[in-house]
């Protein structure tokens, strides 16, 4: 347990070798629990916080974040590793509504495997994703152009810092095809993938709690 950016954080991974941290927020912003959780709602995860990524030059990140992505440079603070961390601001800010850029100009590229991430998302209303094509576009950043999920409409980038960065629609909604109450109790695929369901399902590791 530490304290980081002036928040108790504990730093773990997983069976996977992916890295995370449990952020305590002070009781910023909405929370969410679930009412079938075994962990009493006061103790539970009350959504996802900050993202961390690293470059090893932070002018050409900083103006993407800042131009293109309207974000606004909030604070700084040093990361364990001594690493110069930029926090970025979306909208009114607070812990859900952050970006962390940490600066290690020794950093060598990272691989795609487990443990790894790959890609950040943002999301955006339904209706301005034809806007945020058009403002790629006209920035002359390739993009995966638009992308259809079902559950929601995407774009895709990458940063000058090599982050993979989606632009993705709130809807139409997990609640496409099950109702809320439900979610979560199936694995459920949109229809393009519903043809593999048994390979899919072949793939998957239980979870150990």
């Amino acid at each position: 347990m530490t304290e980081r950016d002036g928040r108790t954080t504990l730093d773990f991974e997983d069976g996977e070798g992916q890295r995370l941290s449990l952020v305590d927020d002070g009781g910023a912003g909405d929370a969410h629990p679930w009412d079938r959780s075994p962990v009493p709602a006061a103790d539970q995860i009350r959504g996802l916080g900050p993202i961390t990524v690293s470059v090893t030059d932070l002018a050409p990140t900083d103006a993407v974040l800042r131009r293109l992505l309207g974000m606004a440079p909030d604070r700084e603070y040093m990361s364990g590793d001594g690493a110069p961390v930029t926090v970025y601001r979306m909208g009114e800010g607070g812990p859900a509504a952050e970006l962390h850029v940490a600066l290690d100009r020794d950093g060598k590229p990272a691989r795609q495997g487990a443990g790894g991430v790959h890609h950040v998302a943002f999301r955006i209303p339904d209706s301005d994703y034809d806007a945020w094509a058009e403002r790629l576009k006209q920035a002359r950043i390739p993009s995966s152009g638009p992308v259809d999920r079902y559950y929601f409409r995407s774009l895709y980038f990458r940063e000058p810092g090599g982050t993979l960065f989606e632009i993705a629609t709130d809807g139409p909604g997990f609640t496409s095809d099950e109702p809320l109450e439900r979610l979560g109790e199936r694995l459920a695929l949109p229809p393009f993938l519903e043809g593999r369901r048994a390979e899919i399902e072949r793939g998957l590791k239980p979870l150990a709690i």
